[in-house]
């Protein structure tokens, strides 16, 4: 899969692109059966809301781990994920940041403040805003069971500085109140991604973006894919942060089978449980 010249410039324009319908019935039925699997884990990389439900998992595309998987692992590997995240990011080579499922459990699933994920990124020291996130909508999203919500073009005002946000099960770098009410007021209004389960987005790693609460009676998934450019990988240290969330692995990606997500499905079961 390659983006047009008219998508590229579009990513340019707005910091996103949605791709209704990218990944099939077939295909989402793999990673919704892999996530469910997921959930029942006990491990540093599964991440519970304060009511006990899951909130995200995290490093689910390494062939290691508790939270190892072979569908996830060949999805961040197909074309349809790796060749568009190469475009819109201009380079030869890109590698995994980190992967996290966030699962917004129904009725209980809380909000994400807005946040740009660089205000994260550029702390772990990431020079440049290099960077940029592929998320798959596992289940149905709608405005009601908190979708995403994006500013268009707000990637263009660069990197806000953050606050450290500590009012949810997970702590991390959210925009002060006043700057996102300016934000908010002079930009176009804010856009829900919202589609059928196998609708994806690829958006920039300054754009401005959110989700709410989850008033519905269904849990619902998302897979975000945050890459990294090789060449803009941080040094590591003592005082970085854990590898599920800032991977150590920054060897570039190859682009692998389409079909790798279904042929997963058919390892056995038995590759899973090893330790």
């Amino acid at each position: 899969m390659q983006l047009t010249a008219e998508q590229v410039e579009r990513y340019q324009r707005d910091g996103y692109l949605i791709f209704p319908g990218l990944f099939s019935k077939a295909e989402i039925a793999v990673l919704r059966a892999e996530t469910a699997r997921l959930a029942r884990l006990d491990a540093d990389t599964v991440i519970r809301e304060r009511t006990g439900g899951v909130r995200s998992i995290f490093r689910v595309h390494e062939h290691d781990g508790a939270t190892r998987s072979p569908a996830f692992r060949a999805l961040v590997r197909t074309p349809r994920v790796l060749r568009p995240t190469l475009q819109a990011l201009g380079t030869q080579g890109v590698y995994v940041y980190h992967t996290k499922i966030n699962t917004k459990p129904a009725i209980e699933g809380t909000v994400w403040m807005w946040h740009q994920d660089y205000g994260s990124w550029q702390r772990d020291g990431c020079a440049r805003p290099d960077m940029a996130t592929f998320a798959v909508m596992m289940t149905d999203s709608v405005e009601m069971n908190g979708a995403l919500y994006v500013i268009p073009g707000s990637h263009k005002r660069g990197r806000l500085e953050p606050y450290y946000d500590d009012t949810t099960s997970y702590k991390f770098w959210a925009i002060p109140k006043t700057d996102i009410v300016e934000v908010l007021k002079s930009s176009p209004p804010a856009v829900p991604v919202v589609g059928p389960a196998g609708t994806a987005v690829l958006f920039h790693c300054n754009l401005l973006h959110a989700s709410g609460h989850n008033l519905t009676a269904e849990d619902r998934w998302h897979i975000y894919i945050s890459f990294n450019t090789c060449a803009n990988a941080p040094a590591f240290g003592p005082a970085s942060r854990p590898d599920w969330v800032v991977s150590r692995n920054t060897q570039p990606l190859p682009v692998e089978a389409d079909e790798g997500v279904l042929e997963a499905a058919l390892l056995p079961t038995a590759l899973l449980q090893e330790t």
